[in-house]
Protein backbone atom coordinates (compact mmCIF):
# COMPACT_ATOMS: atom_id res chain seq x y z
CA UNK A 1 0.00 0.00 0.00
CA UNK A 2 1.20 3.47 -0.69
CA UNK A 3 1.02 6.92 1.36
CA UNK A 4 -0.58 9.97 -0.41
CA UNK A 5 0.55 12.21 2.54
CA UNK A 6 -2.14 15.20 3.30
CA UNK A 7 -0.38 17.93 5.00
CA UNK A 8 -3.40 18.18 7.90
CA UNK A 9 -7.05 17.28 8.62
CA UNK A 10 -9.43 20.58 9.21
CA UNK A 11 -12.86 19.79 10.64
CA UNK A 12 -15.62 19.73 8.35
CA UNK A 13 -18.20 22.50 9.52
CA UNK A 14 -21.12 20.22 9.81
CA UNK A 15 -19.11 18.09 11.71
CA UNK A 16 -18.23 20.86 14.48
CA UNK A 17 -21.91 22.11 14.25
CA UNK A 18 -23.54 18.70 15.18
CA UNK A 19 -20.41 17.96 17.83
CA UNK A 20 -20.90 21.00 19.83
CA UNK A 21 -24.87 20.41 19.78
CA UNK A 22 -24.82 16.96 20.92
CA UNK A 23 -21.86 18.07 23.63
CA UNK A 24 -23.02 21.49 24.56
CA UNK A 25 -20.11 21.43 27.66
CA UNK A 26 -17.59 19.61 26.15
CA UNK A 27 -16.07 15.97 25.96
CA UNK A 28 -12.62 14.55 25.84
CA UNK A 29 -12.34 13.69 22.21
CA UNK A 30 -13.26 17.25 21.74
CA UNK A 31 -11.16 18.62 23.67
CA UNK A 32 -7.94 16.69 22.18
CA UNK A 33 -9.35 18.33 18.84
CA UNK A 34 -9.28 21.63 19.90
CA UNK A 35 -6.24 21.71 22.27
CA UNK A 36 -3.69 19.41 20.73
CA UNK A 37 -5.49 19.60 16.93
CA UNK A 38 -3.94 17.92 13.79
CA UNK A 39 -0.79 16.14 16.13
CA UNK A 40 -0.06 13.38 13.88
CA UNK A 41 0.97 14.27 10.55
CA UNK A 42 1.05 11.52 7.39
CA UNK A 43 4.46 12.76 6.59
CA UNK A 44 6.15 11.21 10.11
CA UNK A 45 5.01 7.80 8.96
CA UNK A 46 5.92 7.94 5.20
CA UNK A 47 9.62 5.69 5.98
CA UNK A 48 6.37 2.96 6.66
CA UNK A 49 5.27 2.94 3.45
CA UNK A 50 6.08 2.15 -0.27
CA UNK A 51 5.82 4.70 -3.01
CA UNK A 52 3.23 2.58 -5.25
CA UNK A 53 0.33 0.53 -4.65
CA UNK A 54 -3.09 1.26 -3.53
CA UNK A 55 -3.55 4.24 -1.60
CA UNK A 56 -3.71 3.23 2.49
CA UNK A 57 -5.44 4.87 5.08
CA UNK A 58 -4.01 8.26 6.07
CA UNK A 59 -1.65 7.09 9.05
CA UNK A 60 -1.60 10.50 10.87
CA UNK A 61 -5.32 9.55 11.53
CA UNK A 62 -4.87 5.82 12.46
CA UNK A 63 -2.09 7.47 15.17
CA UNK A 64 -4.83 9.09 17.01
CA UNK A 65 -7.07 6.21 16.64
CA UNK A 66 -4.42 4.50 18.40
CA UNK A 67 -4.38 6.96 20.95
CA UNK A 68 -7.81 7.33 21.69
CA UNK A 69 -8.61 3.78 22.01
CA UNK A 70 -5.60 3.07 24.30
CA UNK A 71 -7.68 6.01 26.08
CA UNK A 72 -11.06 4.12 25.94
CA UNK A 73 -9.34 0.68 27.02
CA UNK A 74 -10.64 -0.16 23.42
CA UNK A 75 -10.33 -3.30 20.87
CA UNK A 76 -9.59 -2.84 17.41
CA UNK A 77 -13.82 -3.76 16.26
CA UNK A 78 -14.61 -1.64 18.69
CA UNK A 79 -12.06 1.15 18.09
CA UNK A 80 -13.42 0.83 14.18
CA UNK A 81 -16.83 0.98 15.30
CA UNK A 82 -16.17 3.96 16.89
CA UNK A 83 -14.43 5.99 14.40
CA UNK A 84 -17.86 4.99 11.85
CA UNK A 85 -20.37 6.14 14.45
CA UNK A 86 -19.44 8.37 16.79
CA UNK A 87 -19.75 12.01 16.64
CA UNK A 88 -16.99 12.89 19.08
CA UNK A 89 -14.09 11.01 17.36
CA UNK A 90 -15.11 12.51 13.84
CA UNK A 91 -15.06 15.81 15.15
CA UNK A 92 -11.31 14.87 16.62
CA UNK A 93 -10.05 12.92 13.64
CA UNK A 94 -10.87 15.84 11.42
CA UNK A 95 -13.88 13.25 9.36
CA UNK A 96 -17.40 14.19 7.90
CA UNK A 97 -20.19 12.48 9.43
CA UNK A 98 -21.06 10.55 6.72
CA UNK A 99 -17.57 9.12 6.45
CA UNK A 100 -17.63 4.87 6.39
CA UNK A 101 -14.32 4.82 8.32
CA UNK A 102 -12.38 1.74 7.55
CA UNK A 103 -11.86 -2.00 8.38
CA UNK A 104 -10.70 -3.01 12.02
CA UNK A 105 -7.93 -5.10 10.58
CA UNK A 106 -6.49 -1.85 9.37
CA UNK A 107 -5.20 -0.77 12.91
CA UNK A 108 -3.45 -4.19 13.29
CA UNK A 109 -1.83 -3.50 10.10
CA UNK A 110 -0.42 -0.03 11.13
CA UNK A 111 0.69 -1.43 14.61
CA UNK A 112 2.74 -4.14 12.86
CA UNK A 113 4.21 -1.18 10.46
CA UNK A 114 4.99 0.37 13.43
CA UNK A 115 7.19 -1.89 15.34
CA UNK A 116 8.80 -3.19 12.06
CA UNK A 117 9.44 0.14 11.11
CA UNK A 118 11.10 0.86 14.85
CA UNK A 119 8.49 3.69 14.97
CA UNK A 120 6.72 2.62 17.87
CA UNK A 121 7.76 5.80 20.05
CA UNK A 122 7.20 8.16 17.43
CA UNK A 123 3.61 8.04 18.73
CA UNK A 124 4.56 9.14 22.62
CA UNK A 125 7.35 11.89 21.72
CA UNK A 126 5.46 13.68 19.08
CA UNK A 127 2.77 13.99 21.64
CA UNK A 128 5.25 14.77 24.41
CA UNK A 129 6.45 16.93 21.80
CA UNK A 130 3.22 18.87 21.68
CA UNK A 131 2.20 19.03 25.25
CA UNK A 132 5.74 20.87 26.10
CA UNK A 133 4.64 23.36 23.85
CA UNK A 134 1.25 23.59 25.11
CA UNK A 135 2.95 24.07 28.72
CA UNK A 136 1.24 20.79 29.77
CA UNK A 137 4.61 19.05 30.67
CA UNK A 138 7.15 20.63 32.77
CA UNK A 139 10.36 21.12 31.92
CA UNK A 140 12.84 19.50 34.92
CA UNK A 141 9.35 19.18 36.90
CA UNK A 142 8.67 15.99 39.19
CA UNK A 143 8.32 12.74 37.81
CA UNK A 144 7.41 9.39 38.94
CA UNK A 145 8.57 5.63 37.37
CA UNK A 146 6.86 2.42 38.63
CA UNK A 147 6.47 -1.51 37.28
CA UNK A 148 3.83 -3.91 36.91
CA UNK A 149 3.32 -7.17 35.42
CA UNK A 150 2.79 -8.16 31.89
CA UNK A 151 1.17 -11.50 31.04
CA UNK A 152 2.22 -13.20 28.05
CA UNK A 153 -0.14 -14.87 25.76
CA UNK A 154 0.76 -18.28 26.56
CA UNK A 155 -0.41 -20.97 28.87
CA UNK A 156 1.07 -21.26 32.01
CA UNK A 157 2.59 -25.08 32.30
CA UNK A 158 4.07 -27.51 34.54
CA UNK A 159 8.02 -29.11 33.90
CA UNK A 160 6.11 -32.09 32.33
CA UNK A 161 3.53 -30.02 29.93
CA UNK A 162 6.56 -27.50 29.03
CA UNK A 163 8.96 -30.64 27.45
CA UNK A 164 6.12 -32.08 26.15
CA UNK A 165 4.85 -28.90 24.13
CA UNK A 166 8.25 -28.10 23.03
CA UNK A 167 8.54 -31.62 21.37
CA UNK A 168 5.42 -31.29 19.94
CA UNK A 169 6.02 -27.49 18.80
CA UNK A 170 9.35 -28.71 17.00
CA UNK A 171 7.77 -31.52 15.27
CA UNK A 172 5.01 -29.51 13.90
CA UNK A 173 7.94 -26.87 12.40
CA UNK A 174 9.35 -29.64 11.29
CA UNK A 175 6.38 -31.66 9.44
CA UNK A 176 5.71 -27.83 7.69
CA UNK A 177 9.65 -27.71 6.72
CA UNK A 178 10.38 -31.61 5.68
CA UNK A 179 7.28 -33.61 5.65
CA UNK A 180 8.59 -36.99 4.19
CA UNK A 181 11.94 -36.16 6.22
CA UNK A 182 10.17 -36.33 9.08
CA UNK A 183 7.54 -39.54 8.33
CA UNK A 184 10.61 -41.67 7.41
CA UNK A 185 12.56 -40.81 11.29
CA UNK A 186 9.22 -40.30 13.17
CA UNK A 187 8.22 -43.44 15.83
CA UNK A 188 4.64 -43.93 15.16
CA UNK A 189 3.87 -43.36 18.77
CA UNK A 190 4.74 -40.02 18.31
CA UNK A 191 1.86 -39.18 16.32
CA UNK A 192 -0.29 -40.77 19.38
CA UNK A 193 1.88 -39.14 22.07
CA UNK A 194 1.97 -35.51 20.50
CA UNK A 195 -0.61 -35.18 18.14
CA UNK A 196 -2.68 -32.80 20.45
CA UNK A 197 -1.69 -30.44 22.71
CA UNK A 198 -0.10 -31.44 25.83
CA UNK A 199 -2.17 -30.27 29.09
CA UNK A 200 -2.11 -31.91 32.65
CA UNK A 201 -5.71 -33.02 33.16
CA UNK A 202 -4.30 -35.73 30.36
CA UNK A 203 -1.02 -37.05 32.07
CA UNK A 204 -0.24 -39.40 34.87
CA UNK A 205 -1.60 -38.74 38.62
CA UNK A 206 1.21 -40.55 40.15
CA UNK A 207 4.74 -39.42 40.76
CA UNK A 208 6.22 -42.41 39.62
CA UNK A 209 4.36 -42.54 36.13
CA UNK A 210 5.24 -38.93 35.45
CA UNK A 211 8.84 -39.66 36.20
CA UNK A 212 8.28 -42.36 33.40
CA UNK A 213 6.52 -40.15 31.00
CA UNK A 214 9.34 -37.57 31.49
CA UNK A 215 11.61 -39.94 30.68
CA UNK A 216 10.00 -41.29 27.80
CA UNK A 217 9.68 -38.12 26.41
CA UNK A 218 13.85 -37.37 27.08
CA UNK A 219 14.04 -40.14 24.75
CA UNK A 220 11.85 -38.78 22.29
CA UNK A 221 13.45 -35.70 22.13
CA UNK A 222 16.86 -36.87 22.21
CA UNK A 223 16.50 -39.26 19.21
CA UNK A 224 14.81 -36.26 17.12
CA UNK A 225 18.03 -34.07 18.22
CA UNK A 226 20.35 -36.96 16.70
CA UNK A 227 17.96 -37.69 13.82
CA UNK A 228 18.20 -33.95 12.88
CA UNK A 229 22.37 -34.05 13.78
CA UNK A 230 23.04 -36.49 11.13
CA UNK A 231 20.54 -35.75 8.57
CA UNK A 232 22.86 -34.40 5.12
CA UNK A 233 20.09 -34.17 3.26
CA UNK A 234 18.29 -31.13 5.20
CA UNK A 235 21.34 -29.30 6.75
CA UNK A 236 18.91 -26.20 7.13
CA UNK A 237 16.90 -28.30 10.11
CA UNK A 238 19.50 -27.39 13.10
CA UNK A 239 18.59 -23.70 12.09
CA UNK A 240 15.32 -24.18 12.25
CA UNK A 241 14.04 -22.05 15.77
CA UNK A 242 11.73 -24.34 17.42
CA UNK A 243 14.66 -26.78 17.08
CA UNK A 244 17.52 -24.68 18.33
CA UNK A 245 14.77 -24.30 21.64
CA UNK A 246 14.00 -27.74 21.85
CA UNK A 247 18.05 -28.59 22.32
CA UNK A 248 17.70 -25.65 24.80
CA UNK A 249 14.80 -26.70 26.78
CA UNK A 250 16.46 -30.32 26.58
CA UNK A 251 19.47 -29.06 28.49
CA UNK A 252 17.48 -27.01 31.08
CA UNK A 253 15.18 -29.91 32.23
CA UNK A 254 17.19 -33.36 31.31
CA UNK A 255 20.61 -34.47 32.36
CA UNK A 256 21.40 -37.98 31.61
CA UNK A 257 22.46 -40.88 34.18
CA UNK A 258 25.10 -43.46 34.12
CA UNK A 259 23.17 -45.31 31.37
CA UNK A 260 22.54 -42.73 28.77
CA UNK A 261 19.10 -42.93 30.30
CA UNK A 262 17.34 -39.09 30.27
CA UNK A 263 15.61 -37.64 33.66
CA UNK A 264 14.61 -34.69 34.93
CA UNK A 265 16.96 -32.12 36.77
CA UNK A 266 17.09 -31.69 40.30
CA UNK A 267 15.65 -28.36 41.46
CA UNK A 268 18.91 -27.61 43.06
CA UNK A 269 20.60 -28.39 39.23
CA UNK A 270 18.20 -26.24 37.60
CA UNK A 271 19.17 -22.75 36.33
CA UNK A 272 17.83 -19.10 37.87
CA UNK A 273 14.74 -18.86 37.12
CA UNK A 274 15.66 -16.00 34.69
CA UNK A 275 17.04 -18.27 32.17
CA UNK A 276 14.62 -21.41 32.24
CA UNK A 277 12.47 -21.07 29.27
CA UNK A 278 8.45 -21.26 30.41
CA UNK A 279 6.63 -21.75 26.73
CA UNK A 280 8.12 -22.91 22.97
CA UNK A 281 5.60 -20.50 22.21
CA UNK A 282 7.13 -17.24 23.55
CA UNK A 283 10.65 -18.34 24.60
CA UNK A 284 11.33 -14.62 25.93
CA UNK A 285 8.39 -14.96 28.56
CA UNK A 286 9.89 -15.67 32.35
CA UNK A 287 7.97 -16.48 35.25
CA UNK A 288 8.24 -13.85 38.12
CA UNK A 289 6.64 -12.86 41.54
CA UNK A 290 6.26 -9.47 42.54
CA UNK A 291 4.05 -8.18 45.96
CA UNK A 292 2.75 -11.62 46.32
CA UNK A 293 1.27 -11.93 42.55
CA UNK A 294 3.40 -14.42 39.82
CA UNK A 295 3.15 -14.94 36.35
CA UNK A 296 4.63 -15.63 33.20
CA UNK A 297 5.73 -12.76 30.95
CA UNK A 298 7.24 -9.06 31.17
CA UNK A 299 7.42 -6.24 33.04
CA UNK A 300 6.57 -2.95 32.08
CA UNK A 301 8.17 0.19 33.99
CA UNK A 302 6.23 3.38 33.59
CA UNK A 303 7.44 7.33 33.92
CA UNK A 304 4.54 9.77 34.27
CA UNK A 305 4.93 13.65 35.35
CA UNK A 306 3.45 14.17 38.76
CA UNK A 307 3.54 17.79 39.17
CA UNK A 308 1.06 19.25 41.10
CA UNK A 309 -0.46 22.19 38.30
CA UNK A 310 -0.34 19.95 35.53
CA UNK A 311 -1.91 16.90 34.04
CA UNK A 312 -0.22 13.55 33.96
CA UNK A 313 1.49 12.70 31.42
CA UNK A 314 3.25 9.23 30.70
CA UNK A 315 6.87 9.98 29.53
CA UNK A 316 8.29 6.45 29.12
CA UNK A 317 7.60 3.21 28.85
CA UNK A 318 10.04 0.35 29.12
CA UNK A 319 9.19 -3.24 28.80
CA UNK A 320 11.63 -5.96 30.55
CA UNK A 321 11.33 -9.67 31.16
CA UNK A 322 9.75 -10.24 33.93
CA UNK A 323 13.02 -11.17 36.12
CA UNK A 324 14.86 -8.23 35.86
CA UNK A 325 15.25 -6.39 39.13
CA UNK A 326 13.78 -2.80 38.84
CA UNK A 327 17.13 -0.98 40.21
CA UNK A 328 18.62 -2.20 36.49
CA UNK A 329 15.99 0.11 35.12
CA UNK A 330 16.43 4.16 36.56
CA UNK A 331 19.96 4.09 34.54
CA UNK A 332 17.80 3.46 31.39
CA UNK A 333 15.24 5.67 32.07
CA UNK A 334 17.22 8.59 32.49
CA UNK A 335 18.84 7.68 29.52
CA UNK A 336 15.69 7.71 27.60
CA UNK A 337 14.80 10.66 29.15
CA UNK A 338 18.16 12.69 28.59
CA UNK A 339 18.13 12.11 24.68
CA UNK A 340 14.15 13.18 24.42
CA UNK A 341 15.01 16.43 26.86
CA UNK A 342 12.44 15.31 29.32
CA UNK A 343 14.78 14.43 32.63
CA UNK A 344 13.00 15.88 35.62
CA UNK A 345 15.10 17.50 38.52
CA UNK A 346 13.24 14.88 40.95
CA UNK A 347 12.21 11.21 40.35
CA UNK A 348 9.92 9.17 42.48
CA UNK A 349 10.43 5.79 43.05
CA UNK A 350 9.77 2.72 44.90
CA UNK A 351 12.09 1.08 47.41
CA UNK A 352 12.81 -1.80 44.40
CA UNK A 353 14.29 1.09 42.50
CA UNK A 354 16.72 2.80 45.27
CA UNK A 355 19.58 1.17 45.07
CA UNK A 356 22.58 3.22 46.52
CA UNK A 357 24.37 3.13 43.25
CA UNK A 358 21.31 4.39 41.76
CA UNK A 359 21.44 7.49 44.03
CA UNK A 360 24.74 8.61 43.28
CA UNK A 361 24.81 8.09 39.73
CA UNK A 362 21.67 10.15 39.14
CA UNK A 363 22.38 12.70 40.56
CA UNK A 364 26.15 13.12 39.19
CA UNK A 365 25.09 12.06 35.65
CA UNK A 366 21.33 13.80 35.06
CA UNK A 367 21.17 16.10 38.11
CA UNK A 368 18.15 13.84 39.30
CA UNK A 369 17.19 13.47 42.71
CA UNK A 370 15.44 10.46 43.27
CA UNK A 371 13.05 10.14 46.48
CA UNK A 372 11.79 7.35 47.48
CA UNK A 373 12.37 4.57 50.95
CA UNK A 374 15.28 2.62 50.46
CA UNK A 375 15.49 -1.34 51.55
CA UNK A 376 15.58 -2.61 55.45
CA UNK A 377 18.74 -3.95 56.35
CA UNK A 378 18.42 -7.28 56.68
CA UNK A 379 20.81 -7.95 59.58
CA UNK A 380 19.21 -9.19 62.80
CA UNK A 381 20.53 -6.00 64.97
CA UNK A 382 18.09 -4.03 62.29
CA UNK A 383 15.08 -6.58 62.66
CA UNK A 384 15.79 -7.17 66.60
CA UNK A 385 16.41 -3.49 67.62
CA UNK A 386 18.96 -4.47 69.15
CA UNK A 387 23.18 -4.46 68.86
CA UNK A 388 25.07 -2.40 66.24
CA UNK A 389 23.66 -2.34 62.51
CA UNK A 390 25.92 -1.19 59.43
CA UNK A 391 25.06 2.29 60.48
CA UNK A 392 26.74 2.09 63.60
CA UNK A 393 29.68 1.95 61.27
CA UNK A 394 31.57 4.71 60.38
CA UNK A 395 33.19 4.20 56.68
CA UNK A 396 35.78 6.61 55.31
CA UNK A 397 35.39 5.57 51.43
CA UNK A 398 38.93 7.38 50.81
CA UNK A 399 41.01 5.47 52.90
CA UNK A 400 38.76 2.42 52.87
CA UNK A 401 38.54 1.91 56.43
CA UNK A 402 35.73 1.26 58.59
CA UNK A 403 35.29 2.43 62.38
CA UNK A 404 33.32 -0.17 64.57
CA UNK A 405 31.31 1.87 67.73
CA UNK A 406 34.30 0.98 70.04
CA UNK A 407 36.71 3.04 67.88
CA UNK A 408 38.30 0.41 66.36
CA UNK A 409 39.41 0.41 62.55
CA UNK A 410 39.68 -2.21 60.24
CA UNK A 411 42.79 -4.03 58.89
CA UNK A 412 41.51 -5.30 55.28
CA UNK A 413 38.60 -3.85 52.56
CA UNK A 414 37.91 -6.41 50.12
CA UNK A 415 35.75 -6.63 46.84
CA UNK A 416 33.25 -8.54 45.88
CA UNK A 417 33.87 -11.35 48.36
CA UNK A 418 29.63 -12.16 48.57
CA UNK A 419 28.27 -11.85 44.99
CA UNK A 420 25.52 -13.56 45.28
CA UNK A 421 23.84 -11.57 48.21
CA UNK A 422 24.95 -7.94 47.20
CA UNK A 423 27.87 -7.45 49.44
CA UNK A 424 30.15 -5.11 47.27
CA UNK A 425 32.78 -4.18 49.93
CA UNK A 426 33.83 -6.67 52.85
CA UNK A 427 35.74 -4.75 55.71
CA UNK A 428 37.34 -7.32 57.99
CA UNK A 429 38.72 -6.42 61.68
CA UNK A 430 41.37 -7.34 63.76
CA UNK A 431 40.66 -10.69 66.15
CA UNK A 432 42.71 -8.56 69.16
CA UNK A 433 40.50 -6.22 68.99
CA UNK A 434 36.84 -7.88 68.30
CA UNK A 435 37.60 -11.02 71.07
CA UNK A 436 38.38 -9.16 74.67
CA UNK A 437 35.46 -6.41 73.35
CA UNK A 438 32.64 -6.07 75.72
CA UNK A 439 30.25 -5.22 73.06
CA UNK A 440 30.63 -7.96 70.75
CA UNK A 441 27.35 -10.31 71.57
CA UNK A 442 25.61 -6.49 70.21
CA UNK A 443 27.97 -6.86 67.55
CA UNK A 444 28.25 -10.62 65.65
CA UNK A 445 26.95 -13.94 67.18
CA UNK A 446 30.12 -15.61 65.97
CA UNK A 447 31.69 -17.15 68.54
CA UNK A 448 34.99 -16.04 69.83
CA UNK A 449 38.20 -16.52 68.56
CA UNK A 450 36.87 -16.63 65.09
CA UNK A 451 37.18 -14.22 62.27
CA UNK A 452 35.35 -11.57 62.33
CA UNK A 453 34.15 -8.69 59.21
CA UNK A 454 31.59 -6.45 58.69
CA UNK A 455 30.37 -6.29 54.55
CA UNK A 456 29.69 -2.90 53.87
CA UNK A 457 26.91 -2.94 50.61
CA UNK A 458 27.67 0.48 48.34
Amino acid sequence: MSLQPQEEFRIPDQTRCVALAAFPKGCACLRVGDVLGCVYQDKQFASLFPRRGQPAEAPGRLALVTVLQFMEALSDRQAADAVRARIDWKYALGLDLTDSGFDHTVLSEFRTRLVEGKLELLLLDVLLERAQMLALLKQRGRQRTDSTHVLAAVRTMNRLERVGETLRAALNALAVAAPEWLTAIADPEWFKRYGSRIENFNLPKTEAARRQLATVIGWDGKRLLHAIEVSEAHAQLPKLPSVILLQRVWDEQFVEDDDGQPRFRDMEQMSPPAELVTSPYDPEARYSTKRGNSWVGYKVHLTESCDEDAPRLITNVETTPATTPDDNMIEVVHRSLHCRNLLPSEHLVDKGYTDAKVLVVSQREHGVDIIGPVAQDPSWQSRDGVGFDKSAFTIDWDRKVVTCPARKESISWLANTYPKNGTVFEARFARRDCTPCPSRPLCTRCEAGTAHHRPANA
